[in-house]
């Protein structure tokens, strides 16, 4: 170590221990998004096994009703759009909520736990059977289980 200029270090040169760089940041940064991006995806994939077991293989009809409107099925095309977009709508709150609070993963895992209570309520008013109720709530926990945990370790 030079005792006469204290901004020389003895780490060893391409070392630059504490100091965060464009690279690291790039990196960390590809790093989180690759991880979302996986996050969305499994937490749809989750959705699409669950309809997978519910629907062909259990024979369960899931049929929702809305007011006095006929019933609806539930297809696949159905579950891999509202998972996704969903999912894809937390990962953008997630990403508006990190830009304006150093707690936003806190934040955010909150406002996700209470949007997964809210759409509960979705197949428990529009579901035309109990076992269609709880098919599709089984599918809201799914994607939840999914996709909380890991957009809030990415």
């Amino acid at each position: 170590m030079n005792h006469r200029d204290p901004v020389t270090t003895s780490h060893p040169p391409g070392r630059d221990a504490g100091f965060v760089t464009a690279e690291r940041v790039r990196s960390a940064s590809a790093h989180v998004r690759r991880n979302r991006v996986l996050g969305v995806a499994g937490a749809t994939l989750a959705a699409v096994a669950v309809w997978s077991v519910e629907v062909p293989l259990l024979g369960i009809r899931l049929q929702t009703q809305y007011g006095n409107a006929a019933p609806q099925g539930v297809g696949i095309a159905s579950v891999v759009l509202s998972s996704l977009t969903a999912s894809l709508a937390g990962w953008g709150l997630l990403v508006l909520l990190e830009r304006r609070f150093a707690r936003a993963r806190t934040i955010w895992t909150g406002i996700a736990i209470v949007a997964l209570l809210a759409s509960l309520s979705v197949p428990l008013s529009a579901g035309t059977t109990t076992t269609t109720k709880v098919a599709l709530a089984m599918m809201h926990l799914a994607v939840a289980a999914v996709l909380i945990p890991t957009l809030r370790r990415a």
